[in-house]
C-alpha cells in the first residue's frame, strides 16, 4: 500500500497526490518526523500539522484499524536535538531533568484529555505511548475547518444564537479541565477549530510549566487573546487566564476582530465595539464580555460558572440597578456623599442608572453610557477607532535576527551551538517568485520583534521551493536517464513514449510531446517526452 504523506490515502505510483495535491517526493526535515516512520508498529507518521513549541501534530495512518488519525509528538524545542531522517530523540545532558519534568507534565496532562474525551469540545485521545525517547499520543481525525474561516464564511461575524451552542461546549471544557488542575491558558481563534456536523473543538494544548518555560508559547502569544498577567515574568494561570481568552475569542466572533493586545489594554483598557454590534447582541452578553475582557484580574469574572450564568440569563433590572449603584457610590466625591437627597441617592447616581438601564434592556450603544455607567471607557463606538498612547519609550533591549533572504543551510550553520536561539523549519515549503529554492522567505517572529524573555527565542522560517512556474529544459538528443533526472531537477514529472525514429539513436530523447523546450508549466506537472526506439527496420525481423 502506498499512501499520501499529506492525506493518507492511497495514490499507488502517482508523486502529486490526485485528492489533495501533496507532492510525496519532499521529505519532512529535522526535528519533524521522516515521512512513513512507523511507530508503535502500527501507526504511518505523515506530515506535519501544526506546532506549538511543546508537541507536534502530524497526519497519521492506523494500520490496525484502517484509520486516518492524528499523532502528537512531545516535541519541547530546545531541549533535544534529532538527526536529518532518524526519529530518536537526542537530549542534551545539562536538559535531562527539565525535559523528563516536562515529559512527565505531558503524559499527566494527556491522560487528564483522555479521561475526559467525552466532553464534546475536547479532541478525542484514544491512546499514549514512550517511543524514540518521547511521547506519543493518538488523537481522533476529524474534519475540521479553522474558526477563523468559519467566521469569515458567515459574513465576518456570528450571530448570538449560532455563537451560543457553539461556545457553551467550550465552558464546561475548560471548567472540567481546571477541576482536574490544569488548564489551556492558548483559547484563541487559531486554537478553535470547527468540525464537519457543526461542533466546536480546542487545539493548541500545552503544559502550565511549558508555557512559563520562557520558549515561543511565552514570546509566541496570540495578540488580542492572551490575558495581561500573561505577559508578566512568574504569572499566575488559573480559572481567571482562561476567561480572558474565552472571552476574546467570543468577542472575535461576535464582532470579526479581536480586543487590542493587553499590553495596549494596560493603557486605555476600552474594547472597540460598533454601535451596530451593540444593537444586535443582547445587552446580558455585552455585559459579560466587557466583565471577562477585564483588565485587572480583581475585576475579572472568576469562574467559569459565573461565566456561563452570565452568558446565559439576563440581568433583571432590579439586578442591575443594584450593581450599578453599588459601582456608582463608589466612584462619588466626598461632597457628593454628602449631598445624597432624601431617598438616600445623588442625583448623580440617578442619571448613571436610568442611562445604563436604558442601554442594558434596548441594547442601545449611547455615548453617555459609555461615559458615565460601570462600564464606563470598556466600549467604544467605532471598530476602526484607534487610541493613541501619550506615552512614547525607544526600545533598547534585543531584538529577533533577520534571516529571511538567507540560505536555509546558511541560517542553520550561523545558529548551531547558539544556546539563546532555536530555528526550525516550518512544515510546508512555499513557492516564490522573489527567492530561489532553498532561501528562507519569511519568519516568525518577525525581524526587529522584541526580545523579552532571557531563557530563550524559538524561530520558524519557511523556505522557498523557488517560483511555482518551471521551465522544461532541452531534452533532445539525450539519453533516457539524463532528460529524466534534469527534468526532476526542475521539480516536474517525466513519462516516456516510445516511437521508431530515423534521426535518433534508440534510447535518445526525440523531444517533448505536447510541449516544447522552454515552455512554463506548473511544479509538480508530469510532462511526456518521447523516446526513440532506433530505425523501425533495424528492429523488423526478417522476411
Amino acid at each position: 500500500m502506498s499512501l499520501c504523506m499529506g492525506c493518507m490515502q492511497e495514490i499507488g505510483n502517482n508523486r502529486i497526490c490526485p485528492e489533495c495535491g501533496f507532492d510525496n517526493s519532499e521529505k519532512q526535515h529535522a526535528p519533524y518526523l521522516p515521512y512513513g516512520t512507523v511507530l508503535s508498529n502500527r501507526y504511518i507518521v505523515g506530515s506535519g500539522i501544526d506546532t506549538n513549541g511543546e508537541s507536534t501534530r502530524y497526519i497519521s495512518f492506523d494500520k490496525q484499524t484502517g484509520d486516518v488519525v492524528i499523532i502528537c509528538e512531545f516535541l519541547p524545542m530546545g531541549l533535544f536535538n534529532r538527526d536529518e531522517g532518524s526519529a530518536e530523540i537526542k537530549i542534551n545532558y545539562e536538559n535531562r531533568l527539565a525535559y523528563n519534568k516536562l515529559k512527565d507534565d505531558f503524559i499527566n496532562y494527556y491522560r487528564i484529555l483522555c479521561e475526559l474525551r467525552d466532553l464534546s469540545a475536547l479532541m478525542k485521545v484514544h491512546n499514549i505511548f514512550e517511543e524514540n525517547n518521547t511521547v506519543y499520543v493518538v488523537e481522533e481525525n476529524e474534519d475540521l475547518i479553522p474558526f477563523e474561516e468559519y467566521v469569515e464564511r458567515s459574513s465576518g461575524s456570528l450571530e448570538w444564537d449560532i455563537a451560543r451552542p457553539l461556545f457553551m461546549p467550550v465552558i464546561s471544557a475548560l471548567e472540567a479541565l481546571h477541576k482536574r488542575g490544569v488548564g489551556h491558558y492558548a483559547i484563541a481563534p487559531k486554537n478553535i477549530y470547527i468540525t464537519s456536523s457543526g461542533k466546536i473543538k480546542i487545539s493548541g494544548f500545552a503544559t502550565e510549566n511549558e508555557r512559563k518555560r520562557g520558549t515561543s508559547l511565552k514570546s509566541q502569544l496570540f495578540s488580542g487573546a492572551a490575558a495581561p498577567e500573561q505577559y508578566d515574568d512568574n504569572f499566575p494561570l488559573d480559572d481567571i487566564t482562561d476567561i480572558y481568552g474565552f472571552c476574546s475569542t467570543l468577542f472575535y466572533a461576535l464582532t470579526g476582530h479581536l480586543p487590542k493586545s493587553a499590553p495596549e489594554r494596560r493603557k486605555d483598557s476600552r474594547l472597540l465595539m460598533s454601535t451596530t454590534t451593540v444593537k444586535r447582541l443582547p445587552p446580558h452578553v455585552v455585559s459579560a464580555l466587557a466583565n471577562g475582557l477585564q483588565v485587572e484580574r480583581e475585576n475579572r469574572i472568576t469562574d467559569f460558572d459565573e461565566l456561563r450564568s452570565q452568558l446565559s440569563v439576563a440581568h433583571t433590572a432590579k439586578a442591575i440597578q443594584e450593581e450599578i449603584s453599588r459601582t456608582a457610590s463608589m466612584n462619588l466625591s466626598k461632597a457628593d456623599k454628602y449631598q445624597k437627597s432624601r431617598n438616600g441617592m445623588s442625583h448623580t447616581s440617578i442619571v448613571i442608572i436610568s442611562a445604563a438601564i436604558t442601554v442594558l434592556v434596548l441594547g442601545i450603544a449611547g455615548v453617555f453610557w459609555l461615559m458615565q455607567n460601570p462600564l464606563a471607557g470598556v466600549f467604544g463606538g467605532n471598530t476602526s477607532a484607534t487610541v493613541e498612547s501619550t506615552q512614547s519609550t525607544e526600545w533598547t533591549g534585543a531584538t529577533i535576527p533577520n534571516y529571511v533572504g538567507m540560505n536555509y543551510e546558511d541560517v542553520m550553520k550561523q545558529t548551531e551551538g547558539d544556546t539563546k536561539i532555536t530555528v526550525y523549519r516550518s512544515y510546508s515549503d512555499e513557492y516564490s517568485e522573489e527567492y530561489k529554492e532553498g532561501t528562507v522567505i519569511s519568519q516568525n517572529p518577525p525581524a526587529g520583534s522584541k526580545v523579552t524573555q532571557d531563557d530563550g527565542i524559538l524561530i520558524s522560517i519557511t523556505v522557498s521551493k523557488g517560483p511555482q512556474m518551471r521551465e522544461l529544459p532541452k531534452v533532445e538528443g539525450s539519453k533516457l536517464d539524463e532528460a529524466a533526472s534534469d527534468i526532476a531537477a526542475q521539480g516536474l514529472l517525466a513519462t516516456a513514449e516510445y516511437q521508431y525514429s530515423d534521426t535518433f539513436a534508440e534510447d535518445r530523447v526525440i523531444g517533448y510531446k505536447n510541449h516544447q523546450e522552454g515552455d512554463t508549466v506548473e511544479y509538480g506537472t508530469n510532462v511526456t517526452i518521447i523516446v526513440s526506439k532506433g530505425k523501425e527496420s533495424d528492429t523488423q525481423p526478417n522476411q
